[in-house]
């Protein structure tokens, strides 16, 4: 007890090594992350049509194509969680890379269409993983700058969408939508070739007592970002009480093994339950409306993009063929909507901090609502390109400070 070393928290830290060059490169991670999954959505815009003309499909094998990929990141998004918050973010970078490249490579040799649309629900397992690079980044952030990085980081989807609209309107002209699947792949590929450079978060280290190897790499961060650690040791409150139940378990050598396990599986449930507590189950709630509301609103405006643009926007009629160089209608439109994203970000991040989270996020609602209405009734081609790219503009903007907004209420 006679120890009077200062100690700091991990917070303390980030804030004294600011945001530098070595959170640069954890961005960059993060951010092909990203991308890779970012391209992995859109494509969902130009493979449907491409595959139901080739294969003769119905509407309803159309549509299932999309529905699995989103079964798939349903039972992913908890998934991942777990193995990151008991685990580890860098195994779960691991697992998401993996899964979404092996599966999306794998779709780009389908024989038939039921294999296909196994091969894309796993590929939505994969994009499950996509709120774990955001935490991952942010952990690396000091508090105060995280908004702004947020918003750094949303660029990179953005980067993603319009890549892989560009990619498809070089490859679906002149290839087939097997060659967009399989190159689409190559950024999830890429994330498992630069996964030996990722460092594990300190958040997490700290989380689970290990504050000797986040203490080290936080020595990393200030040798790239040439500052300085404060003065003193790195403290965790969990490493405490961690401490104390190894002593208690200390003769139970096997019975603390199978008890590590189960409590690691309990933790990940307990974390779940918990948003149902008296205390969060309305924020819970209301956090929930909010983002189906805003994926509800940014997946339908990528699908009816490519609905719109492919001539299936009255009763009955058909799908332009896909494999037509000679219209590229719907490539241009789905590029430029994917250009909406740019004006978004830049919009969010003017407002977000000025009229505040709630009022930016009801003011581009309404917008987006706006731009959306006059869809309902024929419009020019123009017209619709005009109005698609508004809704996309307005409803990346409310994504991004919905983001924001949800880490600051729980």
């Amino acid at each position: 007890m006679g120890d009077e070393r200062p100690v700091y928290t991990l917070d303390e830290a980030l804030s004294a090594l600011r945001f530098g060059k070595y959170q640069a490169l954890v961005l960059a991670y993060a951010g092909l992350g990203w991308v890779s999954e970012a391209m992995e959505i859109m494509i969902l815009s130009f493979v449907g049509p491409a595959v139901k003309s080739k294969w003769k499909l119905t509407s309803s094998e159309e549509s299932l194509l999309t529905t699995v990929v989103f079964a798939g990141m349903l039972l992913g998004a908890y998934s991942w969680g777990i193995i990151s918050d008991n685990y580890g973010r860098r195994k779960s970078f691991l697992g998401i890379a993996m899964v979404t490249s092996v599966a999306g490579l794998l779709s780009s040799f389908s024989p038939n269409y039921v294999s296909l649309v196994i091969f894309r629900c796993f590929v939505g397992v994969g994009l499950g993983g996509v709120p774990v690079f955001l935490a991952y980044f942010l952990e690396f952030v000091p508090v105060s700058h995280r908004g702004r990085w947020m918003v750094a980081l949303s660029a990179f989807w953005t980067a993603g969408t319009i890549f892989e609209a560009s990619l498809a309107w070089v490859v679906m002209t002149r290839l087939n939508w097997r060659w967009l699947l399989a190159f689409s792949s190559v950024p999830s590929f890429a994330l498992l070739l630069f996964y030996g450079l990722a460092p594990e978060s300190p958040r997490y280290l700290c989380a689970k007592a290990r504050t000797a190897d986040a203490h080290r790499i936080l020595e990393k961060m200030a040798f790239v970002n040439q500052t300085k650690l404060p003065p003193g040791i790195l403290v965790s409150d969990k490493a405490i009480k961690e401490n104390e139940e190894s002593n208690l378990l200390r003769d139970t050598h096997m019975l603390s093994m199978t008890r590590k396990i189960t409590d690691k599986l309990k933790s990940g449930f307990s974390s779940f339950f918990m948003l149902f507590s008296r205390k969060l189950i309305r924020t819970t709630l209301l956090l929930w409306v909010l983002f189906f509301a805003n994926v509800f609103s940014y997946y339908g405006a990528v699908l009816l993009t490519s609905k719109l643009s492919s001539g299936d926007n009255k009763c009955g009629s058909k799908v332009l063929h896909a494999d037509k160089s000679k219209d590229n209608s719907l490539y241009v439109d789905v590029f430029i909507a994917s250009l909406a994203e740019l004006p978004g970000l830049i919009l969010s991040a003017i407002i977000v901090d000025k009229i505040g989270r709630k009022l930016s996020m009801v003011l581009m609602f309404v917008s987006a609502c706006i731009f959306l209405l006059p869809l309902v009734f024929h419009q020019s081609a123009v017209v619709t390109t005009v109005l698609l790219f508004g809704v996309r503009m307005c409803v990346t903007g409310t994504i991004t400070v919905a983001t924001i907004y949800a880490p600051e209420v729980i």
